[in-house]
């Protein structure tokens, strides 16, 4: 049997790293480094030790951790034998967590120390078998688990004995549902990589270069910006980080001389609105290129960037899980182009604008966008209707609005309709509508994000109240506190108001009209 994809995986590229560079620094976070040959070790060892665990080639399993570098052995080791890695987001519930592990039918879960409470709470739910829980932590392992480097000093160093395809899955990541359920994206190796290659001869990435991952590890951006930079060599610095400090995160550029981050407007604005006296006694001049996405960033805000990292270049991008990146804004256009996310980058297809029956719009008319690159993912996990849905051909669309100007420029008008992004998080309303729904003075339910300084986006709900409960503030208080626990922090509402029934637009059938409550609060860029 031939394998169908020739290209290299990042197992591969670690290994390879390790026999040409085996002395270079290849791995590194703020509590320990790795060179290359001590890094392929480590994924040799969490391979061969999953493996003995009895996942095996195709099997699943889950990491749920904060941001450390020993995500960069578990992402390389089940490259090399083959299994499948379903990364959790960190900020998720309980009852999150227990849908993914079982959709996804996991047969191992790595939990990092904080996370061991929550996860012991709900072990009884959740599908996988006793054993092969894997602590990453300091301290004595908890009961009913074994040490991460205890399983790595007990397994075999050999590369694993399996060939594995690159057009196999490398990583199913879950995405904020629209319908509720969380959506796992199927990524293959080769998809990836691809993704790799785009993005190194798009923005000329140099061996030379040093990459901090600041984006959470079980988030698709530090998938995409992690092994871009292991496939030419150049060592990638993993940011711990558990709630962000502007302050230490410029100190760790300066310490750990860093070229290179991905950052959303909110980590931007929060560097930048530290003291002059602060970010003046810290040294930036070794960032090259700096990249701005997930949300449109002001002018002001770029010209802020450009004014203090002297020597970056700044980038602008689009991109989604399931397509990888899509368009650059290149340095040399950012004023040019201002509130545009840019062209289609090297080595995609031309973008296609369609409208509801997926006819193309003319230049200057909005539609949804669809794009064909080598980058796309294979299909949503055991949903064919949605996986369907999510392709026009060889085209697929993340839902997203845009319009083309005339010199092939593109805008995004809306996020997947609906979408709120806070923080660099995606939340679905709907999701927060049907956790604050429950609440028994609430009799209907929108919920919208409001231009904030900080987060991008803050989440509001608007609130029709039932017939014999008041408007108060304890009420809009009692209402956001119903919500602790049922749904993750960052999705909380953090502001209520409350409307009459008669005040809340709709469609003709009764849907809510979010696009018109957004109006009233304002938007960005107005």
């Amino acid at each position: 049997m031939m394998n169908v994809s020739k290209w290299m995986h990042a197992g591969t590229m670690v290994k390879m790293n390790g026999i040409n560079y085996p002395d270079k620094l290849g791995w590194q976070d703020k509590n320990k480094e790795f060179t290359f040959g001590e890094w392929n070790d480590r994924s040799c060892r969490f391979a061969n030790g999953l493996k003995d665990l009895g996942v095996g080639q195709k099997d699943t399993f889950a990491v749920l951790s904060f941001n450390r570098g020993e995500w960069m052995d578990i992402y390389a080791g089940c490259a090399k034998g083959g299994q499948i890695v379903v990364p959790i987001m960190f900020r998720l519930a309980g009852p999150d967590i227990d849908y993914i592990t079982n959709h996804s039918e996991c047969r191992a879960m790595v939990v990092e120390a904080p996370f061991v409470d929550l996860i012991d709470s709900i072990r009884d739910r959740l599908p996988i078998p006793e054993g092969n829980y894997i602590y990453l932590g300091d301290g004595p392992v908890p009961d009913g688990y074994v040490g991460y480097e205890d399983l790595l000093a007990k397994s075999s160093a050999d590369e694993p004995d399996v060939m594995v395809d690159s057009a196999d899955i490398w990583v199913i990541m879950y995405t904020s549902g629209t319908t509720g359920r969380p959506k796992g994206v199927m990524r293959t190796h080769e998809s990836t990589v691809a993704q790799y290659y785009l993005n190194d001869i798009n923005m000329g990435v140099l061996p030379t270069d040093k990459v901090m991952l600041v984006m959470p590890m079980c988030h698709i951006n530090s998938i995409f910006y992690s092994f871009a930079y292991t496939l030419v060599s150049a060592p990638v610095f993993v940011y711990n980080m558990v709630s962000f400090d502007p302050e230490d995160l410029l100190r760790t550029i300066d310490r750990y001389k860093i070229t290179f981050t991905s950052l959303v407007p909110t980590h931007y604005i929060m560097l930048l609105a530290l003291p002059h006296e602060i970010k003046n006694s810290i040294d930036v001049s070794s960032i090259r290129q700096l990249l701005i996405s997930s949300a449109p960033a002001r002018k002001d805000l770029k010209l802020a960037i450009m004014d203090y990292f002297k020597n970056a270049e700044l980038w602008e991008a689009y991109g989604s899980t399931e397509g990888g990146l899509v368009t650059l804004l290149r340095p040399e256009d950012q004023f040019k182009k201002l509130g545009s996310i840019g062209k289609e980058i090297f080595g995609i297809d031309r973008i296609r604008i369609l409208d509801d029956n997926r006819n193309e719009v003319p230049d200057g008319e909005v539609g949804e966008l669809f794009y064909r690159t080598p980058m796309l993912f294979k299909e949503y996990l055991k949903e064919p209707e949605k996986s369907k849905e999510a392709f026009d051909g060889e085209w697929s669309s993340a839902g997203d609005m845009v319009r083309r100007d005339e010199d092939g420029y593109y805008t995004l008008v809306d996020r997947k309709a609906n979408m709120i992004i806070t923080g660099g998080e995606n939340v679905y309303p709907s999701e927060v509508e049907s956790a604050v729904g429950a609440h028994k003075a609430v009799k209907d339910i929108a919920v919208i994000g409001i231009p904030d300084e900080k987060w991008g986006e803050a989440i509001k709900a608007i609130v029709v109240l039932h017939e014999g409960y008041e408007e108060s503030d304890e009420l809009a208080r009692d209402i956001m506190e119903f919500t602790r626990g049922k749904i993750a922090g960052f999705k909380r509402p953090k502001s209520i108001d409350f409307v009459k029934d008669e005040e809340m637009p709709r469609t003709p059938t009764g849907k809510i009209l979010h696009r018109i409550l957004r109006e009233k609060y304002g938007k960005w860029g107005e």
